[in-house]
């Protein structure tokens, strides 16, 4: 286990000892047994369609850069995904490109842009839907005026920063060669092939926000946003109505902004964080009972957790990789951007020569 791995699994202990320590466990167990079974079903079948969803969008992002074919599109979202619940520091959103790289034989750095892109895409949907409900369903009036102020400015600052991150993408995608240009400089500071290596994945990244120039498949791809979006939050509502907590549907556009936050720290499956931010959002924001709020987070990630897991294992099992070959599958995901580049920009022969021997066998049966 690395210093790392060992302090986000303290912290995901820490945080999910805090998130139970005002709660009683009797109490949470009596509320989980009188929830109401047929809301969280629902909760499990939206959740289950989601990777089709979030696949359709992702090779829209990816058109620009390359053909892609569904299922291996598809795989490798799933098993990304199972990588969030199982590995720390988000492994599965650096995992998911290289496994679409290797498949469909498309540079690494620049679909990892493409998972860039989409993570603005999805800060756009959820600030747009945030929006909504403060000021198209009632969020003002139902809301405390103390939280209202410092939940506008926050919004606000996080769509300046969307609006800033769109435009750096804008500019990548219209000048990938220029980009290139600047980071060769650093040669003057650099050892003269590793400023060379650094301009190349500067320039293929770059590539990989081509659907920046594209305003069809980024509008498609944008609009596929708030389905995906609302499909998530619409979970939350039924897992938070089926503990009795009522609130608006609305509402859980508010809850889901506090569960992006805490699914930002990066513990293993979100443990401790997301359950927390569920707590303080439906307790600050809607005052349930605290009993309901904890038994609740507790069912929700539940869902998250598994409707990612169980899918992700069945498609390791087809694969014949276990949880250790996911692991490592993160670390050479990790390099490969790096590697691939300096392979290209110094001996492609070589590269041809070596591609079989390098290649992972994955989206694949292993020999079975």
């Amino acid at each position: 286990m690395t210093i790392r791995t060992a302090l986000v699994t303290l912290l995901a202990i820490a945080l999910f000892a805090w998130f139970l320590s005002r709660a009683n466990v009797s109490a949470i167990a009596t509320e989980i047994a009188h929830a109401q079974t047929g809301l969280i079903v629902w909760s499990i079948v939206i959740a289950a369609v989601m990777p089709l969803v979030r696949a359709i969008r992702w090779r829209y992002l990816l058109d620009p850069v390359g053909p892609t074919r569904f299922v291996p599109v598809l795989k490798a979202t799933i098993l990304g995904f199972a990588a969030l619940a199982l590995l720390p520091a988000r492994a599965g959103d650096v995992i998911r490109p290289y496994l679409v790289a290797r498949s469909e034989q498309l540079n690494a750095a620049s679909v990892f842009a493409t998972v860039v892109m989409e993570r603005a895409l999805d800060v756009i949907a959820v600030l747009t839907l945030l929006a909504s409900f403060v000021w198209l369903f009632g969020g003002r009036a139902i809301l405390p005026s103390s939280l209202l102020g410092p939940l506008e400015a926050s919004a606000a600052l996080a769509a300046v920063a969307v609006v800033a991150l769109m435009a750096v993408m804008w500019t990548l995608a219209t000048h990938p060669e220029r980009i290139a240009r600047l980071v060769a400089r650093t040669d003057r500071v650099l050892p003269h092939r590793m400023a060379q290596t650094l301009a190349q994945l500067a320039r293929t990244f770059s590539e990989g926000f081509a659907v920046a120039r594209e305003p069809r498949d980024l509008a498609i791809a944008l609009v596929w946003s708030f389905p995906l979006w609302v499909s998530i939050a619409l979970q939350a509502w039924l897992v938070t109505r089926a503990f009795g907590i009522v609130i608006p549907v609305a509402a859980s556009f508010l809850i889901q902004g506090a569960l992006i936050i805490g699914v930002a720290v990066p513990t293993p499956g979100a443990v401790g964080s997301f359950h927390e931010a569920y707590r303080i959002a439906v307790t600050a924001f809607f005052h349930a009972p605290n009993t309901a709020a904890v038994s609740a987070a507790l069912v929700l990630h539940a869902v998250s957790f598994f409707t990612s897991l169980i899918p992700g294992v069945v498609v390791m099992a087809y694969d014949g990789m276990s949880v250790a070959g996911l692991g490592r599958l993160a670390g050479a995901a990790r390099q490969d951007p790096l590697d691939s580049t300096a392979r290209d920009s110094v001996s492609p022969a070589r590269d041809n020569e070596t591609a079989g021997s390098d290649e992972m066998p994955v989206l694949r049966p292993s020999g079975r």
